[in-house]
């Protein structure tokens, strides 16, 4: 893709190999409600991943190839030199986000599930992130603190309390000759007047406790802020804004402005209630900040359509200053018309000149520049057509896939069923892609049988084989029908890596952790 508007050589093809798989679960053991992955998402460097899952809480990964030499291995990368090793990532530390409540003023269960996670500038060796159910946005700092100890008190060890705050310290003591009555000559510090009598004389010294910081960390998440009480619907998106002073929170109806620093206030923006309800034709499915402009941000609809507000305009942006839809085809609406052309998520590409859509069938690339139409439709479920009726049925219809980008904006990435997804050259005009399988083991062959369904989490990670012929056979690439029942709705690219197909190493780490 060419930021300066120029046509671009289709982008080289990758080779996908297996990398890492987080979760690994033993065999036989059942994944729990609470365990399934619904949010995911690479900080701005990419040296940190956060995912967040129904049970409310968030598990971040830090990247260790780059700890040693990180500064000139991001220099290869960015000059796109071939790099031996592919990236790893390790366990860092996770936390409890959110916990299920209950609003008794509705009569309405909350539930603890991570919507949407966010992260925000780093500062001072810390890092934060936005983290949101449906109805509570959390801001959450996450840093490295010493260990302290406290050293050198005048007590013995015999006389140390278990409450855990002298107990617990490094003590270092010298022994003290005892009088005939069972006191010591010297009065220990923290010593009470029953466990010691005063020598003749009086005390000849004291020692005061220091406090001294040892080699050992650990790792502290807190909670800085709490922005609640502004959404009357289920929060479906978070964005922070390039100014990083500021983000939007988006429901069914509205999408409020926040200030990081203030959580008891926000600004309504966008709202599209009716004044009667009964007149409501469409509701807010995503929002997006622009990556570069701050005053600029997007909004899809239930109807298929992307509106682009600047916030200069007004302080409540009600109109838009560009929609961006695609007219039906004569003679092809139909009952589930409105239903697939629902956008589940947009994605602006790291230059912001790009827009990303999905709907239910299809991924879209528009140029912010041009509104008379998408310059690519890639399709990801064209198979399914003919069966809208079961889907609708069993409520997979209304599915909510993801999408993503690469990070030098040549390919667009979404999921599907049967843990497949589907990678696309973004070049205009090229529709082609490559159907992959999330599986560990890519290169076996399964035969047909019912225990596919039943896979545990531990066998999902980045990459696979090719798919030929699954969009019109209806089976995957093992021979299989499609299970609908496993379904890859997140999935988040890389910031930076798959610069040039000369480090296709990095591929791996891509779809690194998914929902099924």
């Amino acid at each position: 893709m060419n930021n300066g508007g120029g046509s671009e050589a289709a982008a080289p093809p990758l080779e996908w190999k297996f990398s890492q798989v987080f979760g690994e679960r033993t065999a036989g053991e059942e994944v729990q409600e609470v365990d399934i992955i619904s949010a995911i998402e690479f900080d701005g460097t990419g040296d940190h991943l956060a995912t967040g899952d129904r049970g409310g809480r968030v598990v971040l990964f830090e990247r260790t190839d780059t700890r040693d030499n990180g500064g000139h291995r991001r220099d290869l990368e960015m000059m796109d030199y071939s790099i031996s090793r592919h990236p790893e990532f390790r366990y860092k530390t996770e936390f409890q986000s959110h916990e299920p409540e209950f609003d008794y003023l509705k009569s309405l269960e909350i539930e603890e599930k991570i919507n949407k996670i966010r992260w925000c500038q780093s500062a001072n060796g810390a890092v934060y992130l936005l983290s949101t159910n449906d109805k509570t946005i959390k801001l959450w700092k996450v840093q490295e603190k010493k260990v302290k100890k406290v050293c050198d008190l005048n007590v013995f060890p015999e006389k140390v309390a278990g409450n855990g705050s002298i107990g617990s310290s490094s003590i270092s003591t010298i022994s003290k000759p005892c009088v005939p009555n069972g006191g010591c000559r010297e009065r220990p510090f923290g010593c009470s007047s029953n466990d010691f009598s005063f020598p003749p004389g009086g005390v000849s010294s004291l020692r005061l406790p220091v406090v001294v910081a040892c080699q050992e960390t650990s790792l502290v998440a807190g909670c800085r802020r709490i922005y609640a009480h502004a959404h009357d619907y289920h929060i479906n998106s978070i964005s922070n804004n390039s100014d990083g002073e500021t983000f939007i929170s988006a429901d069914d109806l509205r999408i409020n402005l926040w200030n990081l620093g203030i959580s008891n206030q926000s600004f309504n923006i966008v709202d599209v209630k009716p004044a009667n309800m009964e007149d409501l034709t469409e509701v807010i499915t995503s929002a997006e900040f622009h990556p570069t402009h701050c005053n600029v941000l997007a909004y899809s609809s239930s109807k298929g359509s992307i509106r682009l507000i600047d916030m200069r305009q007004s302080a409540l942006c009600d109109t838009h200053s560009k929609l961006f839809e695609e007219q039906e085809a004569p003679g092809s609406r139909s009952f589930f018309t409105e239903i697939i052309a629902s956008i589940s998520d947009i994605k602006f590409s790291k230059d912001g000149r790009h827009l990303l859509s999905r709907d239910y069938m299809t991924l879209k690339l528009w140029d912010i520049n041009m509104d008379s139409g998408p310059v690519a439709t890639f399709q990801v479920h064209e198979y399914l057509r003919p069966k809208l009726c079961d889907l609708y049925e069993n409520d997979s219809i209304f599915d909510k896939f993801e999408c993503c980008l690469s990070g030098d904006g040549r390919r667009v990435a979404t999921g599907s069923y049967s843990n497949l997804f589907r990678v696309f050259g973004s070049s205009e005009g090229s529709t082609e892609g490559t159907t992959l399988e999330a599986s560990k083991n890519p290169v076996r062959r399964q035969v047909q049988t019912p225990s596919r369904a039943t896979r545990s989490l531990g066998s999902l990670s980045g990459v696979v084989r090719r798919v030929k012929g699954a969009d019109n056979s209806g089976v995957d690439a093992n021979g299989n029908a499609y299970d609908f029942s496993m379904k890859l709705l997140h999935l988040a690219w890389h910031p930076n890596l798959n610069k040039s197909s000369k480090t296709p190493e990095a591929a791996d780490t891509e779809e690194k952790v998914k929902e099924i």
